[in-house]
């Protein structure tokens, strides 16, 4: 026999947890499905002994997001800055060089150029309404063209492009010609501005959780108690009159209404009885994740800050081309994050681990010297084999699929709700983001139960 509760919630993300949490506290029951066997979803920490954790997932915060902030507060988990004091380094066109603040020693011409180009996006994103992008003004012009191709066509330079491209890498874990503009520009509005996304102090980057962001989901699941089960990946969903059923690796659940906060990608392995409607299916056939392995390169101590350098790192050249500091919040063990992004983790990927362990020690070197060739650890997680994610760090939307299909993200299909970090008009793809998400289908699901 079916056990049954008021909603059905699939994933335990910090979207799920968030929406469970305020359907219960309106009142109703509710059952939490997961299919890992641990919550968190793209949030995870890695013991790295002594105390110490490093996250392996999403890990940063930044001002306007809120949600994120008062959950923490709400959990009591307290944050602290990433390390950003000292230089920052810049390996461009075989040369490497240090600078303060947000704008790198290069040619200033090449500055002009991609200072334009920022410009004319800046402007740009905040004519496009971050709930329906569709509806932006010249949104099929925009929708019909890659972020490749709008760079090309509005910078003078190779450098400015190179630049771009570096930036696209960084944001969502893609390479530019994978990028509708439409989408770069909605995501822009969504988290602020293109800059507020590639900031440290003052941007996405600003700070860190004490004891890594996967306490938070962790902390939450606890409260919750028993109604969240692990390791009951749903595998079919069926609609009868008016009762909703997912069929799971740990039973049969019924309920009157379901929020499933998988992203596209993975909503769409699910199967559905009746079909769902085909603008929704074909909308998660057009919606790939991010390609990213993240790598935790730690050494005795962080002697890079002796240095004067602030451990951030970005380069043109092979293996990692952004780098952070990311040692525990004490100072010790001293850890850079290095991130393999778009075609660089499809690359290495498919390489074995000591050559891709090789590839980015060897980047960390031109960034900061001999002495990064001898870490005491290596540790990565390729989220493109992460079976439950299909990569990260989040939905990518190509070109013509946001005109096309980007009215069946949100819209619910009969009991069946959507959300996750990717339905949420403010910070999509973040943390605050999937919180904002789960608040928001709690919402409408409490008000149509009444």
């Amino acid at each position: 026999m079916a056990e049954s509760a008021d909603v059905l919630v699939v994933g335990a993300g910090l979207a799920g947890l968030t929406a469970a949490r305020d359907l219960v506290a309106a009142g109703h029951s509710v059952l939490v499905l997961e299919a890992r066997d641990r919550v968190g979803g793209r949030i995870v920490n890695q013991d790295i002994g002594d105390g110490n954790v490093v996250e392996m997932g999403g890990q940063w915060a930044g001002p306007t997001q809120d949600r994120l902030m008062a959950l923490a507060a709400d959990l009591e988990v307290a944050s602290f800055p990433t390390y950003d004091t000292g230089q920052k380094v810049l390996h461009f066109n075989g040369k490497r060089g240090t600078y303060n603040g947000a704008i790198p020693r290069i040619n200033p011409l090449v500055l002009v150029d991609i200072g334009r180009a920022q410009a004319r996006l800046e402007s740009l994103a905040k004519k496009v309404p971050a709930d329906e992008p569709w509806t932006a003004p010249g949104a099929e012009k925009l929708d019909g063209q890659t972020f490749e191709t709008w760079a090309r066509r509005n910078t003078a330079s190779r450098g400015a492009r190179t630049l771009l491209a570096l930036a696209a890498e960084a944001v969502f874990a893609a390479e530019p010609g994978d990028l509708s503009m439409l989408h770069v520009l909605f995501y822009s509005h969504s988290g602020g501005s293109f800059q507020r996304l590639i900031d440290t102090t003052g941007g996405a980057q600003q700070d860190r959780f004490v004891g890594g962001s996967a306490v938070i989901a962790e902390r939450l699941a606890i409260r919750l108690g028993g109604i969240v089960r692990l390791e009951a990946a749903v595998s079919k969903i069926e609609v009868t009159g008016d009762k909703v059923a997912a069929t799971t690796a740990a039973g049969q659940f019924e309920a009157r209404r379901m929020i499933v906060t998988a992203p596209p990608l993975l909503a769409g392995r699910i199967e559905y009885e009746p079909a769902l409607p085909p603008w929704r299916e074909q909308l998660t056939q057009r919606t790939p994740m991010g390609s990213v392995i993240k790598c935790q390169v730690i050494y005795d101590e962080p002697f890079w800050r002796k240095d004067g350098l602030s451990g951030q790192a970005t380069g043109d050249g092979a293996g990692s081309r952004v780098v952070f500091d990311n040692s525990p919040p004490a100072g010790t063990p001293g850890v850079l994050l290095a991130f393999l992004e778009g075609d660089e983790a499809r690359r290495l990927g498919r390489e074995p681990l000591e050559v891709r362990r090789g590839a980015v020690i060897d980047s960390l070197v031109r960034y900061f010297g001999p002495r990064a060739g001898q870490p005491q650890d290596y540790l990565e997680l390729d989220w493109q084999r992460e079976k439950w994610s299909g990569g990260c760090y989040g939905t990518l939307f190509g070109p013509n699929v946001w005109t096309r299909y980007g009215h069946a993200l949100r819209a619910p299909v009969g009991p069946i709700r959507w959300a996750g970090t990717e339905t949420s008009p403010v910070w999509a793809g973040y943390m605050d983001g999937a919180i904002r998400s789960g608040e928001e289908a709690a919402r409408l699901v409490a008000a149509e139960l009444g």
